[in-house]
């Protein structure tokens, strides 16, 4: 007997996708953020040519133009280059209403914190502060401290920024290695001194999927048991153990509300969450509707402006 021909039916979306088997995924948050550390982050690889600011103007026009929400724009403690870089930039970017926001990083020093109240004074645009410290063991055991000096310190570099009015992110660096008795009372202090965000960095590229999941439920038990729910929380992770992107979206679904990138995922030692492809997968997950088409040049632009080859 000759085989029977089979008659298939197509729909107009003949394939089946296993990634929505089970409907579509909770993230947690309606209001997701990208914030791009390419003139930060990203000039800490010792890999990449630092741009004149000129140049740097250019790729916050190319951040804006993909719709990204927030730039850090660099330390403006380290130098008075860096200082006058991060200014004038502000300055172009509310002269010429580019529409991305600014923000710069510092330690939690009071020395760190005031450069960035100047620069947002003289420029007359609001710089959200990130500020940061180790929190972890080791950093404690290198540097000498404990958690009640590292409390004491943050408290008054937050208390500095907030009576000026700056909106402020508190970053603990290797928070993927830090005791969650440290993290409570470090976060605890944040708060009650006006931190509007926590950033919870994997500062060495430590975390797995199991260890993003564990941190964001240990750190929204914390907002909410601190009556503190209204209080942002950040992702900003490395790329050690190759799973940067991987982490960046599991915390999304954890309950991260902003997320950390570079361009061409550079940073220091093997890098950060590449932003290109950040983008394309939360355009792909529904989590955001811009337009991708001036991927190209942002990533075209970035390999120029930084001599990093694109892969």
């Amino acid at each position: 007997m000759g085989e029977q021909r089979r008659e298939h039916t197509y729909t107009s979306n003949p394939d089946f996708d296993w990634n929505r088997a089970e409907g579509t995924r909770d993230f947690g948050s309606t209001r997701m953020s990208v914030l791009d550390e390419t003139l930060r982050d990203g000039l800490q690889s010792p890999s990449v040519t630092e741009p004149r600011v000129e140049r740097k103007l250019k790729l916050l026009v190319a951040m804006s133009d993909l719709g990204i929400d927030i730039a850090n724009i660099g330390i403006p403690s380290v130098s008075p280059r860096a200082f006058e870089d991060c200014l004038l930039l502000c300055k172009e970017v509310a002269r010429n209403k580019v529409k991305i926001r600014m923000a710069c990083a510092g330690r939690t020093l009071v020395g760190d914190i005031t450069p960035i109240l100047e620069l947002s004074q003289r420029a007359g645009v609001p710089v959200e502060v990130y500020a940061f410290i180790g929190s972890s063991p080791i950093r404690q055991y290198v540097e000498g401290w404990d958690v009640p000096h590292i409390a004491r310190q943050s408290a008054e570099a937050i208390d500095v920024a907030v009576k000026a009015g700056l909106d402020v992110a508190y970053v603990t660096e290797d928070t993927t290695r830090s005791h969650p008795q440290a993290l409570t009372t470090l976060f605890r202090t944040a708060i009650d001194h006006g931190a509007k965000r926590l950033c919870l960095a994997d500062t060495v590229g430590h975390a797995t999927a199991a260890g993003v999941r564990q941190l964001l439920r240990f750190t929204k038990d914390v907002l909410a048991r601190f009556g503190a729910s209204h209080v942002g929380i950040d992702w900003h992770g490395h790329n050690d153990r190759g799973l940067a992107l991987a982490n960046a979206l599991w915390a999304l679904e954890c309950g991260a509300d902003r997320i950390h990138a570079t361009a061409l995922g550079i940073g220091e030692r093997v890098g950060n969450v590449p932003m290109e492809a950040l983008l394309t997968n939360m355009r792909l997950l529904g989590l955001r509707d811009r337009d991708l088409a001036p991927l190209s040049r942002y990533t075209e632009l970035c390999s120029q402006v930084l001599v990093w080859p694109q892969s």
